[in-house]
């Protein structure tokens, strides 16, 4: 009776550590998704503050009526767009570098179910 009781106390402990592993591969896939909506947040507050600057130059051009606020209307215009182009770049570099670590995860949870049905098999018995 003990002895059965101590082969099901395996059995679920070794359930359990596949389910674990499982678990870790199902987090490591969700980080990952994090990431990528991070690098869109990150995009997203970069043309958000280059629309403003762009639009504060703008504004600064046609609503002043000294010249070196035009100049620096001028000047933040071009910024703006040159911070666009910037974090258009940005964004892409680091969707690539994501892309690369993505490629480099090896989900390994159907290669521990095989290999636990294998040790399971050499006892003669079956889960």
């Amino acid at each position: 009776m003990v002895n059965e009781e101590q082969e099901k106390i395996k059995k679920l402990k070794k359930k359990l550590k596949i389910q674990e592993k499982k678990n870790a591969e199902i987090r490591d896939q969700m980080s990952v998704q994090r990431t990528i909506f991070a690098n869109e947040r990150t995009l997203m507050a970069y043309l958000r503050t280059a629309i403003a600057i762009i639009g504060g130059g703008f504004a600064a051009i046609k609503l002043s009526q000294h010249l070196y606020i035009e100049i620096i209307g001028y000047i933040l215009m071009p910024a703006g767009l040159a911070l666009t182009g910037y974090s258009v770049y940005r964004y892409l570099q680091k969707q690539k570098y994501i892309k690369q670590q993505r490629e480099d995860i090896k989900h390994t949870s159907q290669q521990h179910a095989e290999l636990h049905e294998r040790e399971v098999a050499g006892y003669g018995n079956a889960d």
